[in-house]
């Protein structure tokens, strides 16, 4: 019998040692992982809030889709000003007295290109659009709209990517428990989002220890 019992022993120790090994090893990886592959999303998705800012600060409104916004960052450039308080004296008729004016002067310094402005030499802000994880053929999510804020009406944008597609080939169990994340550690929700189609932002819904890591 204990020739019989030791080899199934030992077969038991190692696959419950293996399971253990595993339980223990598999989050670590899984974080490590999900760091790194949300660091790379959140860079690309900053270079897209910067183009996007950009282009509601020249055209008025965001950008509807990565061909335009692409197109904007190539061509656009922005109008450099100078303004400067000044005044003069008017003869008030009602008064009969000369009357102090002030004004605003506004004088056009120049011109500056947006892609200079943004991204230097580099043209990575070409692939934008993609997202910027290795064996994932996928492209973020963007929308732009116009809003009623009390009586106001404003543009405002939106930028996602599931964490499923950023973690496509990670632990099913440990991504399940990622989407529903509620946490002020965390990328909250199934999402990674930047901006808001119901709210005024240009903010994303991760933690600031994100933008600190692409700064």
């Amino acid at each position: 019998m204990k020739k019989i019992l030791l080899p199934v022993l030992w077969i038991l120790i190692v696959f419950f040692g293996y399971k253990l090994y595993n339980s223990i090893y598999e989050p670590i990886q899984f974080n490590k992982v999900k760091t790194e592959r949300y660091a790379d999303v959140i860079r690309t998705l900053k270079d897209i809030g910067s183009a996007q800012i950009a282009h509601k600060s020249v055209i008025g409104v965001y950008a509807q889709d990565f061909k335009s916004l692409v197109e904007f960052v190539d061509t656009a450039q922005y109008v450099l000003i100078e303004k400067r308080d000044s005044s003069y004296l008017e003869y008030d008729r009602i008064y009969r007295i000369d009357m102090l004016k002030e004004v605003q002067i506004i004088d056009t310094l120049g011109f500056a290109s947006v892609k200079d402005s943004l991204f230097d030499t580099s043209d990575h802000y070409k692939n934008m659009a993609n997202v910027p994880v290795k064996g994932v053929d996928a492209t973020f999510n963007m929308k732009a709209d116009v809003i009623d804020k009390n009586g106001y009406q404003v543009p405002v944008f939106e930028v996602s990517v599931d964490k499923e597609v950023v973690l496509h080939d990670q632990n099913a169990y440990l991504l399940e428990q990622e989407k529903a994340t509620v946490s002020v550690d965390g990328v909250n929700g199934p999402a990674i989002i930047l901006g808001s189609l119901s709210e005024v932002s240009t903010n994303g819904n991760w933690p600031t220890i994100y933008d600190a890591g692409t700064q």
